[in-house]
């Protein structure tokens, strides 16, 4: 009779670090039935809700990053991390777990700390081309690294590293036969240009203050824009929603409806949504966060503009170059296409199974 694997899988707080998770632990599912799957979030962050509506168990620990400024929260950190590496430790014993897997997020670090501690073969899957504090801690102890970005060596030892991409939402690979459906879901004009914003999981304050400052002039584009504004944000800009031709979602559950649809996209630049706008192959604009460790998600980006695959602009430059840049691109045709052309060779599409096909190894199947 065969092994029944036991599989702990950690990373949230946004997302970019939930979804490459739950794709893994999607994949190692199909491949094994009957392996048990434990999650481990941060309490209170998104990964509590979006974890179980996968299917899968999570369990929270109470911690949270360091704040750049002297704040409440970094009095705090100290003890949350103590009471999260003895929850970790807890959970590690209660669950026995034959491989431990960390995406990245607050939650990882105190799990896959105590996990190589117990000498439990663990794996980390960095997403972003610049890791985080947590991930240069954790590089030392775990025995693979999965990683979307040349370079890392930088940071991380050389022999660990296997480069596979980042794991992306399932149904994302064929969205180019949803589009009429997903133009019908989302009750479209035919005629007209799509235009899909996309401020991240947890929306983005910056460019939800640009579509509204901007709706006249994108109506003179003659586009119809689905914009995904945040939960946060949903109350503040709802109200948009009542413009023709402009629909406001707090969040969007069908993501690929809503690339299938799209003909140009406005993104930030996580590591998560850049990799999946390879796969998609529609033209996007970045506008990177600035507020992120190292500046990461510029540097993201352009590792695609640099490749003449997506146009960026800078959160600083948005007043002076929005309305050009897009008049550009959405006035040309063959700008639009070369650059979802692009785009798409530089996807690497089977990452979630170049990952299982790691943790496998580390489990000696």
């Amino acid at each position: 009779m065969s092994k029944t694997y036991r599989i702990i899988l950690s990373g949230g707080g946004t997302g970019g670090h939930i979804y490459p998770a739950i794709a893994i632990a999607n994949e190692l599912k199909r491949r094994y039935p009957d392996a048990q799957f434990l999650f481990v979030g941060a309490k209170d962050r998104m990964e509590m809700e979006k974890v179980p509506q996968a299917g899968y168990d999570i369990k929270g620990l109470w911690i949270s990053g360091i704040q750049r400024e002297l704040t409440l929260k970094n009095f705090m950190f100290p003890f949350k991390l103590i009471s999260s590496l003895f929850a970790a430790r807890k959970i590690i014993k209660q669950f026995k777990p034959d491989v431990v897997i960390g995406t990245g997020g607050f939650a990882s670090g105190p799990l896959l700390q105590m996990a190589s501690g117990k000498n439990i073969p663990s794996l980390i899957q960095e997403q972003n081309s610049f890791p985080g504090i947590t991930n240069k801690l954790l590089s030392k102890k775990v025995q693979k690294i999965c990683v979307a970005y040349d370079g890392l060596e930088r940071f991380f030892p050389k022999q660990k590293i296997i480069k596979t991409g980042n794991p992306v939402r399932e149904g994302l690979l064929d969205i180019q036969s949803k589009r009429e459906e997903a133009k019908a879901f989302f009750k479209l004009v035919p005629e007209k240009k799509t235009l899909l914003i996309l401020g991240g999981s947890l929306g983005s304050k910056r460019i939800n203050e640009l579509i509204e400052k901007e709706i006249d002039y994108l109506q003179t584009r003659n586009v119809q824009i689905i914009w995904q504004c945040g939960k946060l944000y949903y109350e503040a800009y709802k109200i948009n929603g009542n413009t023709k031709n402009v629909q406001v979602h707090a969040y969007l559950n069908n993501m690929d409806f809503a690339y299938a649809a799209a003909d140009v996209i406005i993104s930030r630049a996580g590591a998560s949504s850049v990799s999946e706008l390879c796969i998609v192959g529609k033209p996007v604009i970045f506008i990177p966060s600035p507020n992120v460790a190292e500046d990461h998600q510029t540097k993201n980006a352009m590792s695609i503009v640099k490749e003449n695959a997506a146009l960026l602009i800078k959160e600083s430059d948005l007043d002076v170059d929005f309305e050009n840049k897009f008049s550009q691109l959405i006035e040309s045709k063959e700008k639009q296409n070369a650059l979802g052309e692009n785009i798409k060779k530089l996807a690497l599409v089977n990452a979630t199974k170049d990952i299982a096909n790691e943790v496998e190894k580390l489990l000696n199947i």
